[in-house]
């Protein structure tokens, strides 16, 4: 089972703190993880996907690509979602604030659920993985709600820069540790790395 097929629904979601990760819970009313060991828990509440990305992916493709598809729960709409720094928060719709986590890493889910021979190397290279994001604030969120960045640290950690890093170029590795909102598993990483 898994739960990478997301649908636009109308009306709102509540927004809540899932817990820690292994129960398969999410930050949005309604969904959930299957894969409890990988997925879920406070720093995955959320994943963000610009539709900017989606269109660029639509042209390589050469096939249609509906929001949620890539199991987003939030199709962004002029937001630099791979450019947002972790800690960066955002407010969406009157309540709700999520802070950028980390970077989706892509799975054999992923590339299954795309019938796509090679997905997991092409979405790597391309290194357009979109953003984790840690429920703050609850609230309700609506389809169309602005997206206001409220905090941005002082840091230059982007969402990119993490997805490299643990991917294809990891001498990045010693500078995730200047980004505190990083999660711990993310942070070990780059301190073994740094580690003589």
């Amino acid at each position: 089972m898994t739960g990478i097929d997301k649908r636009p629904v109308d009306g709102p979601v509540a927004v809540a703190a899932p817990g820690p990760k292994g129960t398969g819970a999410v930050g949005l009313a309604g969904d959930r993880a299957y894969d409890v060991k990988h997925h879920g828990g406070f720093d995955q509440a959320v994943y963000a996907y610009a539709r900017e990305d989606l269109d660029g992916w639509e042209a390589r493709l050469g096939r249609s690509l509906a929001n949620g598809v890539f199991g987003e729960n939030l199709t962004t709409l002029g937001l630099d979602v791979n450019g947002a720094l972790i800690g960066e928060r955002w407010r969406i719709g009157p309540d709700a604030v999520l802070e950028v986590s980390c970077a989706r890493i892509p799975c054999a889910t992923f590339q299954g659920w795309l019938e796509r021979e090679g997905w997991i190397k092409q979405f790597t290279q391309a290194a357009r993985p979109g953003a984790y994001l840690r429920v703050i604030e609850p609230g309700e969120i609506r389809a169309a709600d602005p997206v206001e960045i409220v905090h941005r640290p002082h840091h230059d950690v982007t969402v990119a820069l993490v997805f490299r890093a643990m991917t294809l170029e990891p001498q990045l590795l010693p500078r995730l540790l200047v980004a505190e909102a990083l999660p711990e598993e993310g942070k070990e990483l780059a301190r073994r790395r740094t580690s003589p």
